[in-house]
């Protein structure tokens, strides 16, 4: 698995693509900061739908807080491939995997420096179940920015009733089409990605993927997690963090939360990214603490 450059490089940043059994992995890969060409790097995973450009202004950020960016796009989102359809079979399991075969393809730019995964929503999602799946990987940190696992029950007051009824509505639609069409939420979808989804919004528990316990293996995750949810997040609510991280038992976990007075202006599940340098200062203040490679 390589990344092959792409022959039309913006001025700040080389796009990239790592081969995936005939699909690809987009990646957008920032320069090192101007005079650290040791930087940590930190590989950005975005929420459902979410093209990696979305991100350029928290890219930015996090190369003023001193990383080495890279942001991919999700399989099937942006530049990836396969764009779903009635023939797309992957869910859960490849979007993991393909958090595996992004940091095998960026190897020569990662030996020796930290490394940090960060997911947004869905995002955050793949790359904890990566980290479960396969525990021998060479991460340092994970970031949980805006993420949160769907469980109807951990959402606040009478809107979880609607979560319910809305996650299970756009499964039947996505079995019904063969894939979810986006309407109104979360772009175009493979229906594996849609089933298993909907799962953890039904139960508040992960799929088993591959055979494998992810319940299970999410309690045997110990690298270090920086976790913020955001203030006004429609989607991924405080609680829905707070969710998720009951299961990482045996991970230190720094939670803390991104409020509007914090951040000067009008917070959701996306308008975060615009407003994102404090969120990088909180993922410095993170790296500095992680041992060191």
């Amino acid at each position: 698995m390589t990344a092959t450059p792409d022959q039309d490089p913006t001025p700040d940043h080389e796009q990239s693509f790592v081969d995936r059994s005939g699909d690809r992995i987009a990646l957008r890969s920032y320069p090192d900061p101007v005079g650290a060409p040791e930087a940590p790097v930190v590989l950005v995973w975005p929420a459902m739908g979410v093209r990696a450009s979305y991100y350029a202004p928290f890219a930015a950020a996090l190369r003023t807080a001193g990383f080495a960016v890279v942001v991919a796009d999700l399989r099937g989102t942006g530049a990836s491939t396969p764009a779903p359809s009635r023939a797309s079979r992957y869910g859960y399991a490849e979007l993991a995997g393909d958090v595996g075969a992004v940091l095998e393809s960026l190897k020569p730019r990662l030996d020796g420096r930290t490394r940090i995964l960060l997911g947004h929503s869905l995002g955050g999602q793949a790359a904890l179940l990566h980290l479960a799946l396969d525990p021998a990987t060479q991460v340092d940190g994970l970031a949980l920015v805006a993420v949160g696992l769907p469980y109807w029950r951990a959402y606040p007051g009478r809107r979880r009733f609607a979560v319910l009824a809305g996650t299970q509505f756009i499964h039947g639609c996505a079995v019904a089409l063969g894939r979810w069409p986006g309407w109104g939420f979360g772009g175009r979808q493979a229906r594996g990605v849609i089933r298993d989804w909907a799962y953890t919004a039904r139960t508040g528990r992960f799929p088993r993927l591959d055979g494998v316990d992810v319940e299970a293996a999410v309690r045997e995750v110990r690298t270090p997690v920086l976790a913020v949810s955001v203030d006004h997040d429609q989607y991924s609510p405080h609680e829905t963090l707070d969710y998720l991280c009951d299961k990482l038992v045996a991970a230190p976990i720094r939670r803390t939360r991104y409020t509007v007075a914090e951040s000067g202006t009008r917070l959701d599940h996306f308008t975060w990214v615009r407003a994102s340098a404090p969120i990088a200062a909180r993922v410095a203040a993170f790296a500095a603490e992680l041992p060191p490679r």
